[in-house]
């Protein structure tokens, strides 16, 4: 997210970042019971003073609102209806929830070394992410939704998925051309599309679009 500083604040511990009065700040992580947040300001990361800045109106931003809460606001909403949350698993990070009309699918943007990712895609921002999967699919269905491993996947990522050979994987997301995302013996991650066969099925794409 990006906020603007209403006052100017000068930087006593190292941990800390200075800026002016105007100044665009890059928020990476908001926690609710902190007065802080982490930022970013011209490459360098640090803590700022909730109360110095003012987060930018985005009517996708919605804070706080827990996936339940999501999925009422979107229920029955056109394919594509989305907002951006605070992440109820990951504190401080951010999730994606849009509507595909009879349900709601969320994803939760990956973030590192400042950029943010849903999929193969990373962004310096997260309105930049926003921008990009308005004007680009941010998933494709495959009817049926299941595919089947071809050989063993162990990587060492937390964030991917792993299976063995003649495993079947409920698939979640196809729209990544070099990562997929799917759930097996209950865990849920990416992985290559070129380790699963899955049946030729017609793609439906969704795009992004506000409410």
């Amino acid at each position: 997210m990006e906020a603007v500083a209403l006052f100017s604040f000068a930087a006593s511990e190292a941990d800390k970042l200075s800026f002016q009065k105007g100044d665009i700040i890059k928020v990476t992580e908001m926690e609710d019971d902190s007065c802080w947040v982490t930022a970013e300001i011209q490459g360098k990361r640090g803590y700022v003073p909730e109360n110095y800045i003012s987060l930018l109106p985005y009517p996708w931003f919605a804070g706080r609102v827990s996936r339940l809460e999501a999925e009422k606001r979107l229920h029955r909403q056109d394919a594509g209806v989305f907002l951006v949350r605070k992440s109820e698993s990951a504190p401080g990070e951010f999730s994606v929830s849009v509507s595909y009309g009879v349900r709601v699918e969320h994803f939760r943007v990956l973030e590192g070394s400042g950029q943010y990712c849903i999929w193969d895609e990373s962004f310096r921002s997260l309105n930049r992410l926003v921008d990009f999967y308005r004007a680009h699919s941010i998933a494709v269905e495959k009817v049926p939704r299941l595919a089947h491993a071809l050989c063993d996947y162990t990587p060492p990522q937390t964030a991917h998925l792993h299976f063995l050979r003649g495993d079947v994987i409920d698939l979640l997301d196809c729209s990544g051309s070099r990562a997929w995302r799917g759930r097996c013996r209950g865990r849920v991650g990416i992985f290559p599309p070129e380790y699963v066969h899955t049946p030729q099925n017609v793609d439906v794409r969704v795009a992004l679009w506000v409410m």
